[in-house]
C-alpha cells in the first residue's frame, strides 16, 4: 500500500464520516433544538442557519468523498472485475452512494422549500398546508442521508475485510493459549 493509497481511503472514510455525523448531528440535534423557537417562523430560522453552515462542509465532503471513490475505483479496478464479492460490493455501494447524494439534495431542496413555505403559511392556507406535508416528508427524510451514509460505512468495512491478508491473531482464538 503506498502513502497515495493511504491518503485517497483516509480522505474517503473522512470524508464519509463527516457526511453521516453531519447529517446524524442535524436530525438527532438540531432540528430537535430549532423546535424550541418561538414561533413556526422562528424555529425555521434556527434550523435553516445551522444547516446554512453546516451545507459547505457537507458538499465539500460529499465532493471529496466521490473523487476519493472513484480514485480507489481506479486503483482496485482489476480486483473489481475480476472477484465477484468485491464486484457485488462496489456496484451496491454505487447504488447506495447514488441513493445517498439524492436523500441529501432532496432533503437540502426540501428544507428551503419549507423555510419559504412557513414564511408565508400565516398569510396564506396554501402555504400553510404546503409547510405541514413537508414537515411530515422532513420527519423521515431527515433520517434517510444518515442511514444510507451508515450503508457506505458498512460497505467500506466489508470491503475492507476482503482486502485482508491470512487470518489475524483475533481470527484464530485456538492459539492464543499455545505456545510455539
Amino acid at each position: 500500500m503506498t502513502a497515495y493509497s493511504t491518503i485517497v481511503r483516509a480522505t474517503h472514510l473522512l470524508t464519509n464520516a463527516a457526511w453521516f455525523g453531519g447529517s446524524l448531528a442535524g436530525a438527532a440535534a438540531l432540528n430537535p433544538a430549532a423546535r424550541e423557537g418561538e414561533d413556526a417562523r422562528d424555529r425555521a430560522e434556527i434550523a435553516d442557519a445551522g444547516w446554512r453552515r453546516w451545507g459547505p462542509v457537507q458538499g465539500a465532503a460529499v465532493g471529496l468523498h466521490l473523487l476519493s471513490g472513484i480514485a480507489i475505483l481506479v486503483d482496485n479496478r482489476r480486483r473489481v472485475v475480476e472477484h465477484r464479492p468485491t464486484t457485488a460490493a462496489v456496484i451496491l455501494k454505487t447504488a447506495l452512494t447514488a441513493t445517498a447524494i439524492a436523500v441529501s439534495a432532496e432533503a437540502y431542496r426540501s428544507g428551503a422549500e419549507l423555510g419559504d413555505a412557513l414564511e408565508s403559511a400565516d398569510a396564506d392556507p396554501a402555504a400553510g398546508k404546503r409547510a405541514r406535508d413537508l414537515t411530515k416528508r422532513m420527519g423521515w427524510l431527515q433520517w434517510a442521508t444518515p442511514a444510507t451514509t451508515a450503508g457506505l460505512l458498512v460497505l467500506d468495512a466489508y470491503l475492507g475485510e476482503q482486502q485482508r491478508g491470512v487470518a489475524g491473531l483475533l481470527d484464530q482464538p485456538s492459539r492464543l493459549g499455545r505456545r510455539s
